[in-house]
């Protein structure tokens, strides 16, 4: 009775302690490679990450319906699903970074600031009434400056901390987003345009390399000379040795 007493202490213990280091029931998804780390790490990391899911969902409606049409109707509900999706998802990483940094006032208001703006991140991503293209993709880039900057600033306030004996940030991650996440996002904003009708250079016809070195106008040229002197000449030829043997 007693062994279990101290068993079940021990689990209560954990669960107060102020962090688990394995999140349970957390999509993968949101943070690939931090899932089983902290929850502070998985919600650092998962930030980009919807952000740029939901990103790209409404850059495809954009291309479908246009800048002005992309909100009309029932045109953004892939949109509001994803960002409905992932407020919810984001909710326990979230949930146990704030847990984890209660110890640190800097770090948890750190963690609240960029939960804050990766809200407003995700209600911006609706274009505008007057918003030319151009002008949209390039407002909907700038948030990975921004979360930069905010990650990088947490991870300075909570470099020292621990959960159940372990660092709670691991070593030697860099503030999101990645350069992966990045190119990703740019190779993203490149495809829109060449689908939306801009001109791409890669897709003029090629001419073939053989082509160039044959001139215009070689047979025309030839076929004239040939037919127009070689027969007279050769006839005259042959015709003056004859005359002259003819004579005495």
């Amino acid at each position: 009775m007693r062994r279990f007493a101290l068993v079940i202490s021990g689990i209560a213990a954990l669960l107060l302690s102020g962090g688990a280091l394995a999140l349970d029931k957390v999509d993968p998804y949101i943070c690939p490679t931090m899932a089983k780390g902290s929850g502070l790490e998985c919600f650092l990391e998962g930030v980009a990450q919807t952000y740029t899911m939901c990103r790209q969902v409404k850059s495809i409606e954009v291309i479908e319906f246009g800048i002005t049409g992309a909100q009309e109707g029932v045109n953004g509900a892939k949109t509001d699903y994803c960002i409905d999706k992932h407020k919810q998802s984001m909710d326990r990483p979230y949930q146990a970074a704030l847990k984890e940094t209660s110890g640190n006032p800097q770090a948890a208001a750190s963690v609240r600031k960029l939960h804050d703006f990766w809200l407003q991140s995700l209600e911006k991503l609706i274009p505008g009434p007057a918003e030319t293209d151009d002008g949209y993709k390039q407002r909907v880039a700038r948030p990975y400056g921004e979360f930069t900057d905010q990650i990088g600033a947490i991870r300075v306030a909570a470099a020292d901390m621990k959960v159940n004996g372990k660092p709670l940030l691991v070593a030697g991650q860099p503030a999101a987003p990645t350069k992966a996440q990045v190119a990703r996002a740019k190779a993203t904003a490149t495809s829109s345009s060449a689908k939306s009708g801009a001109p791409v250079a890669s897709a003029k016809p090629k001419r073939k390399s053989g082509a160039k070195a044959r001139p215009a106008s070689p047979k025309p040229d030839t076929g004239s000379t040939v037919r127009a002197s070689p027969a007279p000449n050769a006839g005259a030829a042959r015709a003056e040795p004859v005359a002259s043997q003819a004579k005495p």
